[in-house]
C-alpha cells in the first residue's frame, strides 16, 4: 500500500520535526548529483535556482523557447501569505483553515499547514528579488482580499503579479545557469520517463526544433509542468499547456490523484463564437471592488447602464451576506450558470454577469476627494479621482478587458462568465512531493497535493514557490541522501535505449495514420464532451456517455488523424498530435473518477447530489479520501484510496452565508 508519510506529531510540529530529523546531502556529495528538472514555472524554475544553489547538478527543460514563458506569467491577481500586516486576525491557522475548508475537506491536512507556515517566507523571498509588490503609502506591503477568505492577505504587482513573480524566479534561475549549476535546454519537450530497477533515473526529451529524440540521465526528475484544465480544449490556460510529462510519468507507475477536480474561474470574458481557441480571464482581485449582478427581469434586453439599481439583483451579495462577492471560486461558479441557465444571462450569449464597478469609483472618489480637500464635489470631480484610483490598482486588467471585447469597462459593466482554469487533481505525491515512482517528484500544479476540490483564488503560486523554493530542498535530500553511492548511468544503457525505441515508434504512428482529420479537430471534439458531461455540472448518465463517447473518439483519432510535416524537423502539428493523444486518454481517466466520486465537492458538482438550496453534498462517510489512480493498460485502472484523517479542521457543510 502506498504511504503518505506524513510525519508525526501535533500538526503545527509535523514540518520542523521533519526538518531537524531530515537525512542530509552533505555539499560534497551534491555536486556529483544530478536533478533533472521539466518545466520552468514558479515551481520548476524556484527549484531549479534553489537546488543548484544548493551545489547540486541541475537540467531544467521547458518546452518554450525561454523559462520567461511559462504560464505562470499569465497569473495577475496576487499571492496569498499570512503575514496578518492588515492586522485584520490572520495567522498561519487562519490561512491554514481557510485552505482546508475552501477545499472542502478534499485536501491532506499536513501539506496544506507545511504550505501555510512557509508563505510568509515566500513574500520575504521575492522582495528580496525585488519583485516590485504594491504598497501602502507608509511603504509597507499592501494586500487585497480574495475568495473564500474574510481577511485581506494576498500580496500583488497590480494584475501581472504572476509575471513578476516569475522573473524573480527567472533571474535566480538564470544566475545558476551563469554558475554552471543549472543546464538550460529550451525548446525540449520530455516524452518519457526512464526506469532503471524501479527507480526514475532520467528522460527522453524531443528537441522541437530539430525534432531529435535526446537521453538525459537524473538521479531524481522533478516535474514541474503544469495543470491539464487544456483538455477541455476552452480553458484560460495558454494553448501549449498540456498533461504530457505527468501522464508519461503515470503510464510508468506514477498514481494520478483526483483527476476529476477541476476549478472553474467565474471571472473570465465568455465565449464569444466556435472559433476561439482559448479564454481569457480576468483576475479574482476584481471581486474585491467589483459587484455582481444580473437583471431582476428574465431575458432582459435593456443595456447595462439603463437598469435602475432597484431592478438589479446581486444574487452574490443576496445569498450570501458573509461573504458577498468573495465567496470561493465553485460557489461563484455555479451561482452565475443557476442564473444564466433560469434566463437571467446578459450579452448576445445569455451567457454572461455583469461585473460592475460604479459603486467602487463612487466610494474611492469621494475619499480622494477628501483628501485633496474638495468641498461639495461635483459628480464629476468624484468620477474622475475614483476612476484614477481604480485605474491605479486594476488599469492593466481594464486595458486588456477593452483590447478584446471593444467596450470600456470604465463606463460599462463587464461581462463575465465562468471557464475551466486550474486543476486541483494531479499526480498523487505523499508528503515530500515524491510520486508512487521512487525518485520522480511532482511540484507545483502538477501535483494533487494541497487544493482539495476547490483551490483559494492566488494560492496557486503560493504552492509552486512553496514547493520550488522551501520543501523540495529539504525532502529530496532524505531520498539522495541513499543515493551518493550511485554513480550516474550512461544512456546507453538498454533502459534507456528501449525508451528512445518507444518514442520514436510512438511518434512514427502518429506521423503514418495518414487520415483526413488535424490534431486540433480531435481536441476541439474531446473539449465539448469533456464542458458539457464533466464541466461545471456532472450526472452519471452523462459520464457515462462521455466516457464511451471518449473511447469512441480515441479509436476515431488513432484511425483518422492526420499530421502533416516530417518527424525530424520542426513540427507544431506533430508536437500538438502527441498531446491531444494524451487528453483524450486523461479525459476518460476523469469522467472515471467522476463517476465513481458519488458526492458534490468544490468543484466536482453531482447534480445527484445537491441540498435543497442548490449547493454541494459530501459524503464524507464513504469519500474521505483521495483517489489514487494506477494505470494498467488501455482503458483500464486500479483505484486505490489514501484515507483522508481531519485532526484540526473538522469537516462541516461548508458556508459563506
Amino acid at each position: 500500500m502506498f504511504k503518505s508519510n506524513i510525519p508525526e506529531g501535533p500538526m503545527d510540529k509535523k514540518w520542523e520535526e521533519y526538518k531537524g530529523h531530515v537525512k542530509l546531502v552533505n555539499p560534497a556529495n551534491k555536486r556529483s548529483l544530478e536533478i533533472i528538472i521539466i518545466g520552468t514555472g514558479l515551481a520548476g524554475a524556484s527549484a531549479a535556482a534553489s537546488l543548484g544553489e544548493l551545489g547540486y547538478k541541475v537540467k531544467a527543460f521547458c518546452f518554450q523557447d525561454s523559462p520567461r514563458r511559462a504560464h505562470s506569467i499569465a497569473a495577475q491577481g496576487g499571492i496569498n501569505a499570512a503575514k496578518n500586516y492588515q492586522n485584520d486576525g490572520d495567522s498561519v491557522f487562519r490561512l491554514f483553515y481557510d485552505t482546508v475548508k475552501g477545499g472542502d475537506y478534499r485536501s491532506r491536512e499536513a501539506n496544506v499547514h507545511r504550505l501555510a507556515e512557509v508563505s510568509a517566507s515566500i513574500i520575504d523571498q521575492c522582495v528580496a528579488q525585488g519583485v516590485p509588490f504594491a504598497r501602502e503609502y507608509g511603504g509597507l506591503l499592501s494586500n487585497r482580499s480574495f475568495g473564500g477568505t474574510q481577511v485581506q492577505r494576498t500580496f500583488y504587482a497590480a494584475g501581472q503579479t504572476g509575471q513578476q513573480l516569475l522573473i524573480g524566479a527567472y533571474q535566480a534561475l538564470e544566475r545558476q545557469v551563469a554558475l554552471g549549476n543549472v543546464e538550460m535546454y529550451a525548446r525540449h519537450e520530455m516524452l518519457e520517463i526512464v526506469m532503471v530497477d524501479g527507480k526514475a533515473r532520467g528522460i527522453i526529451a524531443r528537441n522541437l526544433i530539430t525534432g531529435g529524440l535526446e537521453r538525459h540521465f537524473g538521479h531524481a526528475v522533478l516535474l514541474c509542468s503544469g495543470g491539464y484544465g487544456n483538455v477541455f480544449y476552452l480553458s484560460t490556460n495558454a494553448m501549449g499547456s498540456n498533461v504530457t510529462a505527468a501522464w508519461k510519468a503515470h503510464k510508468r507507475g506514477a498514481y494520478f490523484g483526483n483527476p476529476c477536480f477541476t476549478q472553474i474561474h467565474p471571472t473570465c470574458i465568455p465565449v464569444t463564437g466556435d472559433h476561439q481557441s482559448k479564454l481569457t480571464l480576468m483576475s479574482e482581485s476584481l471581486r474585491n471592488d467589483g459587484r455582481i449582478w444580473v437583471p431582476k427581469q428574465k431575458n432582459d434586453p435593456r443595456k447595462a447602464n439603463e437598469i435602475p439599481q432597484e431592478e438589479r439583483d446581486y444574487y452574490l451579495e443576496r445569498r450570501y451576506p458573509a461573504f458577498g462577492n468573495l465567496v470561493p471560486r465553485d460557489v461563484a461558479s455555479r451561482a452565475a450558470k443557476e442564473r444564466c441557465d433560469a434566463g437571467y444571462g446578459v450579452g448576445t450569449s445569455k451567457q454572461a454577469v455583469y461585473l460592475d464597478f460604479a459603486s467602487a469609483i463612487e466610494r474611492y472618489g469621494k475619499i480622494e476627494c477628501r483628501k485633496h480637500g474638495i468641498d461639495n464635489p461635483s459628480a464629476e470631480d468624484v468620477r474622475k479621482l475614483g476612476m484614477d484610483v481604480v485605474k491605479e490598482k486594476y488599469g492593466n486588467l481594464f486595458d486588456m478587458y477593452a483590447k478584446i471585447t471593444g467596450e470600456d469597462p470604465y463606463t460599462t459593466p463587464m461581462r463575465i462568465y465562468p471557464a475551466v482554469h486550474y486543476t486541483m487533481g494531479g499526480l498523487w505525491v505523499d508528503y515530500e512531493l515524491m510520486t508512487s515512482v521512487p525518485g520522480l517528484y511532482a511540484l507545483g500544479e502538477a501535483n494533487f497535493s494541497d487544493h482539495g476540490a476547490n483551490r483559494l483564488g492566488a494560492s496557486a503560486l503560493m504552492q509552486g514557490l512553496a514547493d520550488g523554493y522551501f520543501v523540495i530542498p529539504y525532502t529530496i535530500g532524505n531520498y539522495l541522501a541513499g543515493e551518493i553511492r550511485t554513480a550516474p548511468i550512461p544512456t546507453s544503457h538498454p533502459a534507456f535505449e528501449t525508451a528512445e525505441q518507444e518514442v520514436a515508434a510512438r511518434l512514427q504512428k502518429l506521423k503514418t495514420i495518414n487520415g483526413t482529420q488535424s490534431p486540433e479537430s480531435f481536441h476541439k471534439r474531446l473539449g465539448k464532451i469533456m464542458w458539457d458531461k464533466c464541466g461545471m455540472a456532472r450526472n452519471e448518465a452523462g459520464l457515462k456517455e462521455a466516457i464511451e463517447e471518449i473511447r469512441a473518439l480515441k479509436a476515431e483519432f488513432w484511425r483518422d488523424l492526420r499530421v502533416t510535416g516530417e518527424i525530424n524537423e520542426l513540427n507544431p502539428e506533430l508536437d500538438k498530435a502527441g498531446r491531444v493523444a494524451d487528453f483524450i486518454e486523461l479525459g476518460e481517466l476523469m469522467c472515471m473518477d467522476a463517476l465513481q466520486r458519488r458526492e458534490s465537492c468544490g468543484g466536482h458538482f453531482r447534480e445527484e447530489m445537491q441540498t435543497e438550496d442548490g449547493e454541494a453534498k459530501r459524503d464524507d462517510d464513504n469519500f474521505s479520501f483521495v483517489a489514487a489512480w494506477e494505470y494498467k493498460g488501455d482503458s483500464s485502472w486500479e483505484l486505490h484510496k489514501e484515507k483522508l484523517d481531519f485532526e484540526v479542521v473538522h469537516p462541516t457543510q461548508r458556508s459563506y452565508k
